[in-house]
């Protein structure tokens, strides 16, 4: 517990709202004992609290709304309600936050989910999701809301983005062509969201459904059939020895025990997550963290109580939700801002492009080959404006997903090689850092890949920026429309900052590379599950952004097997056999993009980038150090992406 009386992620993290939360949760299995401590804990929650209702990160990215829900169920599961704001006019803000609907018509295209279907956005003015819809959803039934219309159109949408085969990811179902796969916890989340839930008959005034299977079964039906199948899916992760998963999927199953085989498999999993603690607490990249322990509290703890379930009496409130419109900046604000807004633009006119664009291309045929030696090679040519020695090093791979018979993510054995080659160059410390997009639980994504082997056999840390200690920084490019962008302390304070991206194309941004990889920088609790809000802001323009506030210092790109087609999830593999490292990022994904035949002007954040002088992208501008272009080059496949759709996800 921190001195404030809230709780960081991880031990000597700044407090955030979401682990004080469970950490209150937790504690409420005993109030006697921890009395203390809950009271503390209650006051830090409350300095969040604002006068009309919503709960925002203290010192931090006032536009994360999500954790609001998540207050108002703590309260509600703890028996108090908040004491800065009256409970009413929390419920009251809360049924009036409405996520964004596309406005492309061409977004339906891409999905078989009904965009239409408002739930619950991360941030203000943005899409709805499922995470932050579930919470919403369940913290309204617990105060009494389940019949309000805005909590049944959430029901509605989240059974519209559950899988006909089970679970449920963060909001899609199908992207061009491609079914996702569920996840667990967001799973969970449903489950507990929909638990002895009575569905209302869909206002199809309000929202059309393009879920085919409507056609043919009730809407009933359907919510029972996807709720059986959600079931089911958990049911099928216990052969597992990730804490997260087996805590959340204990703790959703609890509240299902009238089905069918629940109890007896429930008298497994504590076995498992005890089991799997003792296993995380040996792991040697990992730091304590704070919700994992919270959250295994609670699954133990189900038994005696479970804080998630629902009671079966809720007085019901006749309450009307609050009409939310935009937060206008006061003058004094408006000023400061348009002050800001000139400074940088002023900088970014005086910016000078990096002082050494060469980029080196290296044969390297297999993973098994000395990468370190040939890296070693390389950075010859970059020791003097890249110096590695006494440095604090960061290593940003990419992470993504993980799928054993696909080549989505920069190979551990790479990681590997840059690690060696730090501690040869006499680094004073290396860390490996990353925020995937697509899944929270990162650790899960470590260790299933295989680059916890590396991180444990190189006795190197692991840092998880989806829930590192953020860090406000003005925005240099000015491109998103975004004043700030909240970066992962990790990142910022790093003296040499290494993107190491796998070759792929990308079906919207063309290709992602080494300034693609920058999306991981920022922390999830702020920007959300998927980071959707920075596609909808111009894919280009984030990329540009982002890498013009904290620029890498170097890149070293894994081409020795990419991907091509369908990236950055649904290609195919593709054996490329090459190591491309520079110091200049936009040179750097300029001479990838050669290597893969593609035009490096059609690649937007590439003249982005060279527009802004953060790097160069003209062929001639580019000493090419080692391998030729041309005898390495290939085409790669791509698939058609639409430049002009801003809305890249499911709302």
């Amino acid at each position: 517990m921190h001195p404030s009386g809230g709780w960081g992620y991880a031990p000597g993290q700044t407090p955030q709202l979401e682990p004080s939360c469970f950490a209150l949760l937790a504690l409420s299995l005993d109030p006697t004992r921890f009395a203390d401590h809950i009271a503390m804990t209650r006051a830090f929650i409350e300095q969040h609290a604002n006068d009309d209702g919503s709960y925002r990160p203290l010192d931090g990215r006032e536009e994360a709304i999500w954790p609001t829900a998540l207050v108002l169920f703590t309260q509600a599961a703890c028996g108090v309600a908040g004491s800065a704001t009256p409970q009413a006019v929390t419920i009251s803000y809360l049924l009036g936050i409405r996520g964004r609907v596309p406005d492309q018509p061409e977004a339906g295209e891409l999905h078989d989910i009904d965009l239409n279907l408002v739930g619950w956005p991360w941030a203000e003015k943005n899409f709805s999701w499922v995470e932050p819809t579930a919470w919403a959803v369940l913290a309204l039934r617990f105060v009494g809301q389940a019949e309000h219309p805005r909590v049944q159109e959430g029901i509605h949408m989240l059974l519209d983005r559950a899988m006909d085969t089970g679970g449920i990811n963060y909001g899609n179902r199908l992207i061009l062509g491609k079914m996702t796969d569920p996840i667990p916890g967001p799973t969970a989340m449903l489950l507990l969201a929909l638990q002895n839930s009575r569905l209302a008959p869909r206002d199809e005034s309000v929202s059309r459904s393009q879920t085919p299977t409507m056609g043919t079964v009730s809407q009933s039906e359907l919510g029972t059939e996807r709720v059986a199948a959600a079931v089911s899916y958990l049911l099928e992760q216990l052969n597992t020895d990730d804490i997260e998963h087996l805590c959340w999927t204990k703790i959703a199953l609890d509240l299902y025990r009238r089905l069918p085989s629940i109890d007896a498999r429930l008298l497994e999993i504590d076995a498992h997550i005890l089991a799997a603690a003792e296993k995380r607490r040996r792991t040697g990249w990992l730091k304590p963290n704070c919700y994992r322990q919270a959250l295994m509290v609670l699954a133990l703890g189900v038994e005696n109580r479970n804080v998630f379930r629902l009671p079966e009496q809720v007085a019901k409130s006749d309450l009307g939700a609050l009409t939310i419109g935009d937060r206008q900046p006061s003058f004094f604000d408006w000023i400061g801002g348009w002050y800001r807004r000139f400074i940088l633009g002023a900088v970014s006119l005086l910016r000078s492009p990096p002082k050494n664009s060469a980029v080196h291309v290296a044969r390297a045929e297999s993973y098994d080959a000395d990468l370190a030696g040939i890296m070693q090679k390389q950075y010859e040519h970059f020791r003097v404006t890249v110096p590695l020695k006494g440095k604090r090093v960061v290593l940003k791979p990419n992470l993504v997903e993980w799928h054993r018979d696909k080549v989505i993510n920069t190979d551990p054995r790479v990681v590997g090689a840059v690690i060696e080659l730090c501690k040869r160059e006499g680094a004073a410390e290396i860390i490996v850092a990353e925020g995937p997009g697509h899944w929270r639980n990162v650790e899960y994504l470590v260790a299933e890949s295989g680059l916890g082997e590396v991180l444990e056999k190189h006795g190197v840390r692991f840092v998880d920026i989806n829930h590192d200690e953020p860090v406000k920084c003005p925005n240099i490019g000015q491109l998103t429309g975004l004043e700030f962008l909240y970066l992962s302390r990790t990142i910022v304070s790093a003296d040499v900052l290494i993107s190491l991206p796998k070759l792929k194309t990308h079906h919207w941004a063309g290709a992602t590379l080494a300034l693609k990889n920058l999306f991981g920088t920022l922390p999830g609790i702020y920007y959300g599950w998927p980071k959707n809000e920075l596609h909808w802001r111009g894919i280009h323009n984030s990329i540009v952004d982002i890498a013009l506030t904290r620029t890498p210092h170097l890149a070293i790109v894994d081409g020795i097997i990419g991907m091509e087609g369908d990236g950055p999830l649904n290609g195919e593999a593709k054996p490329f056999g090459a190591l491309v490292m520079g110091q200049d990022l936009v040179a750097v994904d300029a001479t990838c993009c050669r290597l893969m035949m593609l035009d490096p002007a059609k690649i937007g954040y590439l003249v982005l980038g060279n527009d802004k002088s953060l790097g160069r992208m003209h062929e001639a501008e580019i000493p090419q150090l080692g391998e030729s272009i041309a005898s390495l080059a290939q085409p790669f496949a791509t698939v058609p992406h639409l430049n002009d759709l801003r809305v890249r996800s499911s709302a």
